[in-house]
């Protein structure tokens, strides 16, 4: 009986046309209903299909806000030494270094939590023409077909999650500007941005592990591999960034020597005022020698960021270039380049005989990459550059390069 009721309603359903907006609704609900289609997924920024989706799976503070966090956490110490001695010593109000002290306090918490708290709500998207981060109310995009490059960054500590990163390649000269976008702690990176370049059939998946050149997509076979052959040179500073790390290491250090000179005067003209070398005393001996030790500290890291890191990372580098893409891997640290966006190759004669070879890449309204170096800039960064520096097979690589690419079947 029910099913005759039901047979019915569906035959005067289809033998009545829909002839206003409420019963073409009734009739479209009628045959989602019946062929139980699914809805599609769409984003509510450009009303595009979503056809991958996610959350950080490990949120981080990144490192530059802790560095900062630590850096406050120290100077609290320091303060707090400071007050201790002028409420021991002269009994005079401490209020100020005390609350100087909290203040420090609260800032390195917020600095550690905080941006742990935002990231850990932030969703990211890839829909059919675009990659968005949305942070709350706020969001960023960048189109697929736009992206010139990737790299990753793997976590040390937490296997297979990483920081994905895409780059546009933008003009040098007076358009110069970076547009990149970063999607922090994503699990298998590398098969999200598989997913982004439309290559996640033929992509296996995400062992962040394993070294870049097992970790190719299905088909694909290296053609050239080399690494970086470096010198004592590669420990010469190199650019404006390097050189500024330099000077402001060197101010450091004499602000150090300074301090060491001064703080020791002070306490000689003091030690005699103390009977005894009590707590008053160790509590300014303390505070004196921990701000000396963070600018030394500080002014090591400079150093070595500057010097001694990029000529230690050089030795670490590996090219390779397969039959569609370029790749690059500096322990933790990888590009990723399809061959189809270099449109030339530069090469450049760099030190003791080796050569660097510059790649300029294409893309919407934009050719040779500004942080690539594709004009033969000297200037390094903390981070990989679509660039071979220091190959001896220059003239190899560049005969490939300029050679048409694999096409992706996808």
């Amino acid at each position: 009986m029910l099913l005759g009721s039901t047979g019915a309603a569906h035959c005067s359903l289809w033998s009545s046309r829909p002839r206003s907006a409420a019963g073409l609704k009734l009739w479209f609900n009628w045959l989602v209903t019946i062929f139980e289609v699914p809805p599609v997924p769409r984003d509510s920024l450009f009303n595009e299909r979503i056809v991958w989706q996610g959350r950080p799976h490990v949120p981080r503070t990144p490192a530059f806000l802790r560095a900062i966090a630590l850096v406050a956490f120290v100077v609290a110490v320091i303060a707090a030494s400071f007050a201790a001695v002028i409420a021991v010593t002269l009994g005079t109000g401490f209020a100020a270094p005390l609350a100087f002290s909290v203040w420090c306090i609260a800032l390195g918490v917020l600095l550690f939590q905080v941006p742990k708290r935002w990231l850990s709500g932030a969703r990211y998207l890839v829909t059919d023409s675009h990659v968005i981060v949305k942070y709350g109310p706020f969001s960023r995009s960048i189109e697929r077909n736009a992206i010139s490059f990737a790299r990753i960054y793997w976590r040390k500590d937490v296997p297979n999650v990483g920081d994905l990163e895409v780059v546009r390649a933008v003009p040098t000269g007076a358009l110069r500007r970076r547009l990149r976008l970063t999607l922090p702690g994503l699990l298998a990176p590398d098969r999200v941005w598989a997913i982004i370049r439309g290559a996640e059939a033929l992509a296996p998946v995400g062992q962040g592990e394993r070294p870049v050149g097992q970790r190719l997509d299905e088909g694909e076979q290296i053609v050239w591999s080399a690494r970086s052959r470096p010198t004592a040179r590669a420990y010469l500073p190199h650019g404006q960034r390097e050189w500024l790390l330099l000077t402001i290491a060197a101010f450091l250090l004499l602000a150090v020597g300074r301090m060491i000179s001064r703080g020791l005067e002070t306490l000689s003209e003091l030690r005699p005022a103390f009977v005894t070398p009590g707590f008053s005393f160790v509590a300014l001996a303390f505070g004196m020698g921990l701000a000396v030790l963070l600018l030394l500290v500080i002014a090591g890291y400079l150093l070595y960021d500057a010097v001694v890191r990029p000529g230690m990372l050089a030795k670490d580098t590996r090219y390779l270039v397969t039959n569609k893409r370029v790749l690059i891997q500096r322990r933790h640290e990888e590009l990723h380049l399809d061959r189809s966006r270099i449109v030339d190759v530069i090469e450049a004669p760099s030190r003791d005989g080796f050569r660097d070879v510059f790649l300029i890449l294409d893309g919407p309204r934009a050719r040779a990459v500004a942080t690539s170096g594709a004009f033969g800039e000297l200037g390094r960064g903390p981070h990989l550059r679509p660039v071979f520096e220091s190959v001896e097979d220059a003239e190899s690589v560049s005969r490939i390069l300029r050679s048409r690419p694999l096409a992706n079947p996808v």
